[in-house]
Order: C-alpha cells, then structure tokens, then sequence
C-alpha cells in the first residue's frame, strides 16, 4: 500500500492561513488503512484548525469530506457540489491522489495535507515498511521474495557487503541485512545456487530515474 503521514500541523496552518473556505478531502484507500488520511483523520484535522483559528480570533469555514479513491475522477465528482463555496481543498490522499485532483479540476486550488513515504506492507498495527520502490524490472523470483533495491541499504544485486553483523545491516544496525534473510530463505528452500548467478547492472531507465512512466495494457478495452 502507499504510505503516508499528516504533514506538520504547523505547515499545514501555513499553507492555509490565507483562506477562510476550507473543504478538507479525505480518501478512502491506502492512506485509510494507514490512519493518515481517512474520514476520521480529515476530521480531526478540521478540529485543530478549527481551534487554531480561534484562538487567533479569526473566522474559518471547514468541512471534513471523505471520497472513495481520489486517484479516480469518477470517485472525485462526488466533490464537486462542494467546491464552488471552498476557496481551497486540502487533500489527504497520497501524491497521486492530489495530482490526480489537481488536474482533474484545474480551476481549484488543490494542497497536499500529506508527505507521502513510498510503498510498504504493514508490518504490526501502526508500523508499515517499505518494501518496494517499483523499479520496473522484479527480480523477486531470484531473491527468494526479498527485493534487495529496497531492503538491501546499498541496494547491492549480488549477495552482501560484507559489512553485516549477526545478521544485521552494518548501516544501520536496527535493520536486518536483507541479504542474510535472502541467503537463509534460499538455503532452505535448497536453491542457493541462484546465489551463483550473476545479476548485471540494472536498466534503471525501467524506474523512476527514467523519468515519469506510462503503464498501458494492449489487452484492455478502449471505452
């Protein structure tokens, strides 16, 4: 799932300050089953600004609005009866999300209410680890499921550093050396001769260091 966090209060105070019409627009996926950017989240934020402003003696108009996906105009159209009367939108979807709103509705001034971390998987409750960085070419079927671009702190394509402890990563010592994890998974599965081949230097024009990347499906319909 895509990870985030609320930016700053502080922050987000600051890019609000000079308005006093303010639809706060929660989204429904990723970033509500990470408790950054649900219904709840956009409410208790319109709370605290709510107060803020109060307590600077100031006026605010604030509506806390949650759609299912703001990555999908259809989902976003829901907003629209809103948004005459709102002078700004604070988005807490993901950067896609506030994107996607932005050029969706190009005329309304869209704010990002949140920093957005990468992908990940939940690891225990309120604990998420980033575990892809969708680099456009998976070599998991080799690494015995442990993508080693992101959980290898060097990134290294053919087995450790050499700097590991214990099985802990010698940059930093609270990670465990996804190498070794590669290594023990392999050995017990009996194919650690998948250590023995050798892995080139990636494409990385396939990933992000490419510049933005399309993704189109030949075999969907065209509607």
């Amino acid at each position: 799932m895509i990870i985030g966090q609320r930016k700053p209060l502080k922050r987000i105070f600051e890019m609000l300050d000079p308005y006093d019409r303010i639809l706060i627009a929660g989204c429904g996926s990723c970033v509500t089953v990470c408790m950054s950017g649900g219904l709840k989240e956009a409410e208790e934020t319109a709370a605290v600004l709510r107060l803020h402003r109060q307590a600077e003696g100031r006026p605010v108009e604030v509506r806390a609005r949650v759609v299912e996906r703001q990555c999908e105009p259809e989902f976003l159209e829901t907003l629209d009866a809103d948004l005459p009367h709102f002078q700004v939108v604070l988005s807490l979807a993901c950067g896609v999300g506030v994107q996607r709103y932005s050029l969706f509705r190009p005329g309304k001034l869209i704010l990002p209410g949140l920093d957005t971390l990468g992908s990940g998987l939940p690891v225990r409750q309120g604990l998420w680890e980033e575990v892809c960085l969708g680099c456009g070419d998976c070599l998991l079927d080799q690494t015995a499921g442990v993508c080693p671009i992101t959980r290898c702190a060097k990134g290294l394509l053919n087995g450790p550093c050499g700097g590991s402890r214990n099985g802990r990563c010698e940059a930093n010592t609270e990670n465990h050396c996804a190498w070794q994890i590669i290594y023990d998974r392999l050995a017990a599965r009996g194919e650690l001769n998948l250590l023995e081949e050798y892995r080139p230097p990636k494409d990385w024009s396939r990933g992000h260091w490419g510049g933005p990347r399309r993704l189109e499906r030949e075999d969907m319909p065209i509607v």
